[in-house]
């Protein structure tokens, strides 16, 4: 095979499935939390057009949600590690990963999710709540195209794999704390 047709060195499953599911769980805890608290999510979820849609804050699941981020961020790893080519080793690659994050992902997922077209055209939520969220998603997405093809091609940044590696640790502790208020089992303040 000539080097004109040759494949470039891929970079192995875990090292891109692994970093990746960091990641993603780094950036959608961060956030998540952020838009929680700029976009007053508990009371936007507590409308009667979302209630009986979406879980309350203070439900257990969805304080035990960042923890489950770790799997779907193996599953973002397997996509990008397959397609790796495009988004890791080519020229702007992240671009690509982020364009596609947000065609499949967010404007048009194979169901009616809030913020996408199938979801303005065949839910009877309001425009304003497929709106709100959009900024959360876009800038996740964003984050996560940005980071993980640039570690994954710096693997020498040990500063960033400690960063990411703090603060994943953190989320995931959080997640479990507050899974366990959410439950009653872990003691609180009363007010």
């Amino acid at each position: 095979m000539n080097s004109e047709t040759a494949i470039p060195n891929r970079y192995s499953l875990p090292a891109v499935a692994l970093k990746t599911a960091l990641v993603h769980t780094v950036t959608y805890f961060v956030i998540g939390f952020l838009s929680f608290s700029l976009f007053n999510y508990s009371a936007r979820y507590a409308d009667p057009l979302l209630g009986n849609f979406m879980r309350q804050t203070d439900h257990p699941l969805v304080a035990f949600g960042p923890m489950f981020q770790v799997i779907r961020g193996f599953l973002f790893g397997l996509v990008i590690f397959w397609l790796q080519e495009v988004f890791i080793i080519r020229k702007n690659g992240w671009l690509y990963l982020w364009l596609t994050l947000l065609i499949v992902g967010v404007i048009s997922p194979f169901g009616p999710s809030p913020g996408s077209i199938e979801g303005l055209l065949y839910t009877t939520v309001p425009l304003n709540f497929h709106l709100i969220g959009l900024p959360e998603v876009i800038v996740q997405s964003f984050l996560l195209a940005c980071i993980t093809p640039y570690w994954v091609r710096h693997p020498e940044k040990k500063w960033l794999a400690w960063i990411i590696g703090i603060l994943f640790s953190l989320a995931v502790l959080f997640s479990i704390l507050g899974g366990l208020v959410a439950l009653g089992l872990f003691p609180t303040p009363t007010s």
